[in-house]
């Protein structure tokens, strides 16, 4: 099986669609949408903060956004998944209908089970994935509500799967994400919040899972991919996320999502 990632035109605004066919492993990173995934051919394996999981044909996989996790073919074997990437805004609109205005969070809490039904409710919303532009909006819209809807099963609705990273953490943490592609150094962040650059250091990886700097990359990605979708330029869309230039978030982007940048702004037109 030859490596083939694709991500494919999708016709409401606010979710990704990908399918993929390779060996390759993903090192330790994070999405800024959910994700909800349907593994059809060999086996897929990921650790987590939830703990280490594996997938075969027929699984539906679960991320929550932030959530730090890898992701590897058992035995180095291909294997063969579809995902659909879902921005927050969206599926918290989705669920607020779903409860009539009452506002209800979502998390994830298990990141791999089996399920006939929602498998088939998956299928209905990548149905409509295509970079023909022929797909109905109202019949995607209503396959993707009664995705929703039957995710809630697996979802701790209202409340935090696990507790959340301590305050001086959280306090850094948030610091990135509300400007990542600023030009962060590791002392300041450690003095805004009383803490040498070593218990920063160790401290973020604890609670996060990944290092300050890796984080920073993570949350540049997100930014540069929020923005291509938007259709800004490739160099435009790294030099706003804080990239040193193009082949810089090239080599960041590709690393992350299997596709080089380009190839992404080619679905997303």
């Amino acid at each position: 099986m030859s490596e083939r990632i694709l991500y494919h035109r999708f016709p409401l605004a606010g979710i990704d669609a990908m399918t993929a066919s390779t060996a390759r492993s993903y090192p330790r990173h994070t999405h800024d949408q959910y994700g909800i995934g349907v593994v059809d051919t060999g086996g897929h394996a990921s650790s987590s903060g939830r703990g280490q999981v594996e997938a075969g044909p027929g699984s539906l996989i679960f991320v929550n956004p932030g959530e730090v996790h890898d992701g590897r073919a058992i035995h180095g074997q291909p294997r063969s998944w579809r995902m659909l990437y879902v921005d927050p805004e969206l599926l918290g609109d989705a669920l607020d209908d779903i409860h009539e205005g009452a506002h209800v969070s979502l998390a994830f809490a298990a990141p791999v089970f089996t399920d006939e039904r929602l498998h088939r409710l998956f299928d209905d919303v990548f149905a409509h994935a295509s970079a023909s532009g022929s797909s109905d909006a109202m019949a995607c819209e209503t396959a993707v509500l009664r995705l929703v809807a039957g995710m809630l099963a697996n979802a701790a609705a209202g409340r935090k799967a696990s507790p959340g990273p301590v305050a001086s953490i959280r306090q850094v943490r948030d610091r990135i994400d509300d400007d990542p592609a600023a030009p962060l150094m590791l002392a300041s962040l450690a003095d805004e919040v009383g803490l040498s650059r070593y218990q920063l250091l160790r401290g973020f990886a604890r609670e996060l899972g990944l290092p300050p700097h890796a984080y920073i990359l993570q949350r540049r990605v997100a930014l540069a991919r929020r923005l291509i979708r938007d259709g800004h330029a490739l160099a435009e869309a790294a030099a706003i996320a804080g990239f040193f230039d193009q082949s810089h978030l090239t080599r960041c982007f590709t690393r992350q999502f299997g596709v080089t940048p380009s190839r992404y702004a080619a679905a997303a037109d």
